[in-house]
C-alpha cells in the first residue's frame, strides 16, 4: 500500500518538474540562459547541447552572450538559434554571439500569461488523472483482498492530500510566473 502511494506521488512530482522546465523556457523579457537548453549544435557530426560548445553568460538583464570555444562554431550556433525559432535574431560579431531581448509589449505579456495558465491547467489535469489511477489501483487491491477496507479509505485519503498539495504547488507556480511576466 505504501509503495502504491509513493509511486503515484512520484508521478505527480514528475508532472510538476516538467511544468518547471516549461516555465524556465518561457521568455519573460529578461535574458534567461535556460531558453537555450534545447538547442543543439552539429559538433563534428554529433548533435551537442549549446552549453557544451561554449560559454553562455548574461552580462546585462536583457542580453545573453554566447562565446564558443572554437570560432569555427559561430555560424553553426547562429544557424541553430535561428532554426530553434525562439523569436530572437542572434548578432554575430566574429568572436561571440549576442541575443538581445526586446521589452515585451503589454499584449505579448498577456498572451504569455494565458499560455502559462494553460500549461498550469494541463499539469493539474495530469495530476488529477494520476490521482484517479491511484484510487482505481487501491480499489482493485481492496477487491482482490490484498488490503482491508480501512486501508483503502486511508490510502484514498492520503492520495487526495498529496493531490491537493501538488495542485497548490502548481497554482503558486502559475501565480509566480504570471507575476514575473506581468512585471515591467
Amino acid at each position: 500500500m505504501q509503495e502504491v502511494v509513493k509511486q503515484f506521488e512520484e508521478k505527480m512530482e514528475k508532472s510538476i518538474a516538467v511544468l518547471q522546465e516549461e516555465y524556465a523556457s518561457v521568455r519573460a523579457g529578461r535574458a534567461n540562459p535556460h531558453l537555450l537548453d534545447k538547442i543543439k549544435i552539429d559538433y563534428y557530426g554529433t548533435p551537442t547541447p549549446l552549453q557544451q560548445v561554449g560559454n553562455i553568460s548574461v552580462p546585462e538583464a536583457r542580453i545573453i552572450n554566447i562565446q564558443p570555444w572554437e570560432k569555427s562554431l559561430l555560424r553553426d550556433i547562429e544557424r541553430a538559434i535561428n532554426q530553434a525559432d525562439i523569436g530572437i535574431n542572434p548578432t554575430n560579431d566574429g568572436t561571440c554571439i549576442r541575443l538581445v531581448f526586446p521589452e515585451l509589449t503589454e499584449e505579448r505579456r498577456k498572451d504569455l500569461a494565458k499560455d502559462i495558465k494553460k500549461k498550469g491547467e494541463e499539469t493539474k489535469v495530469a495530476i488529477r488523472n494520476i490521482r484517479r489511477d491511484a484510487v482505481e489501483k487501491i480499489k482493485k487491491m481492496q477487491k482482490a483482498s490484498e488490503i482491508t477496507e480501512d486501508d483503502q479509505k486511508d490510502g484514498e485519503t492520503r492520495i487526495q492530500k498529496i493531490t491537493d498539495k501538488a495542485i497548490e504547488k502548481v497554482d503558486s507556480m502559475v501565480e509566480n510566473k504570471t507575476k514575473e511576466i506581468m512585471t515591467v
